[in-house]
């Protein structure tokens, strides 16, 4: 073996452990309904490294009525969700169509009724338990008063106590039951697996394909994009991670066959102005060059009326 095949061994040998290192690192997405949600430590830093900023919207375990600091999990928008998919460094978690649920034999439901029965006898016995002892603690508390009025209370107590054995009964609507869901095996039937798995859960019109293309243009170009919601627009666009700047733009996705109202341009101007913010107007169209989508950003400054 002479030096170029051993350098083209070594960079091959490179190349599986990169794809397997990749396979390693993909970030795991989990769905409340149609938020994309972030649950692990990893996944969040791993996708706060590719720029994706999201919200934290889960309660601190020591604090956690307080609503100025939040924790995991991190709430997703629905296009940084698609676009980590689309780049191929996230994968939708619990949704594999392959794994096809495993038939449950007889033994298996015997063996959990089997369990069930067990649980309810040692929680009756406990029960029972505990209704002695309170019992007990009831009598002892009365012995302790010498007045002649509580004889006859002393031996109600204690007629109670002896006849609990052949009295007392634990109601099966009270037994604790505990869903060992991980061990069990549970997961979404296949009509339901089938369904979730048909497509990317976001909405497909209009309006949705052009936030889209307009968040992916924008994250290629380097920026950091967030929720707008509290200004009126899509997103808040950085010039780099938000925890070091302040956003320089409001970007606002108009489709380009829309119409926008004179009055709607000027407050959306008149707003970005008074937030020391620069609006961008953004649609989203096919390029006459190419088949591929193109952005067109239009920028509005309030430079005020004479």
């Amino acid at each position: 073996m002479d030096l170029s095949e051993a350098n083209i061994t070594k960079q091959v040998s490179k190349d599986d452990a990169g794809e397997g290192s990749m396979a390693r690192e993909l970030i795991k997405i989990n769905f409340c309904g149609s938020t994309p949600l972030l649950w692990r430590t990893e996944d969040l830093k791993a996708a706060r490294e590719l720029g994706f900023v999201g919200t934290l919207v889960g309660s601190l375990a020591r604090q956690p009525r307080q609503n100025t600091r939040l924790g995991r999990p991190l709430e997703l928008l629905l296009e940084e969700g698609r676009l980590m998919a689309d780049m191929e460094r996230a994968a939708v978690s619990g949704l594999d169509s392959k794994s096809e649920d495993p038939e449950v034999s007889p033994a298996v439901v015997e063996q959990y009724y089997a369990g069930l029965e067990n649980s309810f006898q040692e929680q009756s016995a406990l029960a029972l338990e505990d209704r002695k002892m309170t019992l007990t603690r009831v009598l002892t508390e009365k012995q302790k008063e010498f007045s002649k009025g509580q004889e006859d209370a002393d031996s109600n107590v204690r007629n109670r106590l002896e006849a609990l054995d052949r009295s007392f009964s634990f109601p099966r609507t009270a037994m604790s039951v505990q869903l060992c869901t991980a061990r069990a095996g549970l997961a979404h039937c296949p009509q339901e697996r089938q369904f979730l798995t048909a497509d990317w859960p976001m909405p497909q019109d209009e309006r949705c394909k052009c936030r889209f293309q307009v968040f992916k243009d924008l994250r290629r170009r380097g920026f950091y994009l967030t929720s707008a919601g509290k200004f009126g627009g899509d997103y808040l666009v950085y010039p780099g991670d938000p925890l070091r700047f302040h956003a320089h733009f409001i970007a606002v996705c108009v489709s380009m066959d829309e119409s926008m109202p004179l009055c709607d341009v000027l407050a959306i101007a008149r707003l970005g102005s008074n937030v020391k913010k620069t609006v961008l107007l953004c649609s989203s169209g096919e390029s006459q060059d190419d088949e591929r989508e193109e952005v067109v950003y239009t920028s509005l400054q309030w430079s005020g009326m004479a």
